[in-house]
């Protein structure tokens, strides 16, 4: 039985506002969330540099160790817009519900994993003896805490869904703010130290949870409680696992990278995640469309509009081609003035201007990897987007950058350019399979 939409439909009205509408929205929260990591990248410096090393460390193993539950997002969004495309009220509090359910399943089972991986990874990353305890004081923190990450996955994923970005938006800018405020509160004025900076985070994710879920709660006029149906969570995690894979993928791959260029020291790490924060916070506005991408695909497919899918992944190319337009000049030419506002060592410094400069050359590359997969992920076909990211991360950059770095001894620069290689020819592939699914699903359509 069908009921009133849950949210404003997708399915008609032009895709371009749709995406303006909901990309503005996403990407600003992604801005707050982005600059929310760098907060704790200033404070940590701020801290000392053996604090910023720790951080920049612990934070990739913390990501490694909650990707599980990472795809909450994207396989929440995936099951709920066809629904919230077709008007199936029900069908959306159902999906909800288990997504709810499995968001805590997933951070009890990331913290049992963190209890005995996480010391091992830390010092297999490079962590000197003096960072070791600092980064195993933070990730105690955020592990016990996880439960606040997987619940704000699921929950925006839903919101994302039912075509609704500025509530997310809102409660990651109200974080931004908070975390600001809780930073030093905790560091300094309960002299915590890094146990301050984690405990600020995992204070400030548990809040945005609650808030996530009261707003899913009053918009679709329900009571929102963990369900664990077996048929549900197995269609869930259909979706949700190859997207946990793929985002595992990137993690691992950036924590190979990480490993490889620790064989240069702390601030060779140090550099380089600086600048990839930075470089993420460039990437923002198309990660924003990517979010819409996925809305508007998902409900679109659910109604049976297909010629809608494949208008929207086009357009989305070409907002893309403009956003990096704007974008790669600023990260080719303010790169050293944006390094030097986190931290005043050379070498980090020289380090984080160097990754962004090269990586100016993949940088189109990555929009079109994050609006085909948000496609995939729209048509429920996730495992394209995991089988690549397993090449493009993990398998290809790897075995070529251990050679050119650990056999040959080449410098940290030939990992950036392998980077952006493997990015661009990724891009390519990742197009051309997107536009055959598309193609594909329009023939079905049509002869059914």
């Amino acid at each position: 039985m069908k009921h009133t939409q849950p949210a404003p439909t997708l399915i008609t009205g032009s895709i371009i506002g749709h995406m303006i509408r909901l990309s503005i929205p996403a990407s600003m929260g992604m801005v707050f969330n982005t600059l929310y990591n760098l907060t704790d990248i200033w404070y940590a410096g701020y801290l000392s540099d053996d604090a910023l090393a720790g951080l920049s460390i612990a934070a990739s193993v913390f990501f490694l160790l909650l990707s599980i539950g990472i795809g909450m997002q994207a396989g929440a969004s995936a099951m709920i817009a066809p629904g919230a495309g077709r008007g199936e009220t029900n069908e959306v509090k159902g999906w909800i519900n288990n997504v709810t359910g499995m968001a805590i399943g997933f951070s009890i089972l990331s913290f049992l994993i963190g209890a005995f991986a996480a010391q091992p990874l830390v010092v297999f990353l490079g962590a000197e003896p003096h960072i070791e305890p600092l980064a195993m004081e933070y990730l105690w923190v955020t592990l016990a805490g996880s439960i606040g990450f997987t619940l704000s996955f699921g929950a925006a994923g839903a919101l994302m869904a039912l075509g609704d970005t500025k509530s997310n938006r809102n409660a990651l800018a109200i974080g931004f703010f908070a975390n600001f405020a809780l930073n030093p509160l905790f560091m300094f004025g309960f002299n915590l130290g890094v146990t301050g900076l984690a405990l600020a985070t995992v204070v400030i994710k548990i809040a945005t949870a609650f808030y996530l879920l009261r707003v899913l709660a009053k918009r679709l006029h329900i009571r929102i409680r963990p369900e664990f149906d077996w048929p549900h969570w197995q269609m869930l995690f259909k979706q949700v696992l190859p997207a946990s894979f793929n985002m595992l993928t990137i993690i691992l791959g950036g924590f190979i990278t990480v490993a490889l260029i620790g064989q240069f020291g702390s601030n060779y790490v140090a550099g380089y995640t600086v600048g990839l924060r930075l470089e993420q916070v460039l990437l923002l506005p198309a990660l924003g469309l990517n979010s819409a991408l996925m809305a508007i695909a998902g409900q679109n497919m659910g109604a049976g509009k297909n010629a809608r899918v494949a208008e929207a992944y086009q357009k989305s190319l070409l907002i893309g081609l403009v956003m990096a337009l704007v974008s790669i000049p600023v990260m080719y030419f303010l790169s050293p003035l944006m390094m030097r506002l986190f931290t005043d060592n050379e070498t980090i410094k020289s380090i984080g201007v160097t990754y962004l400069r090269i990586d100016t050359l993949a940088f189109y590359a990555y929009v079109v990897l994050f609006q085909s997969v948000a496609v995939l992920q729209a048509m429920r076909k996730p495992m394209f987007p995991m089988y690549l990211g397993i090449a493009r991360q993990l398998v290809v950059p790897a075995v070529i950058n251990y050679v050119l770095i650990v056999l040959w001894g080449y410098p940290v620069e030939s990992m950036f350019y392998t980077i952006v290689i493997v990015v661009i020819l990724s891009a390519v592939v990742a197009y051309f399979y997107t536009k055959r699914e598309i193609r594909r699903l329009s023939k079905a359509a049509s002869m059914s």
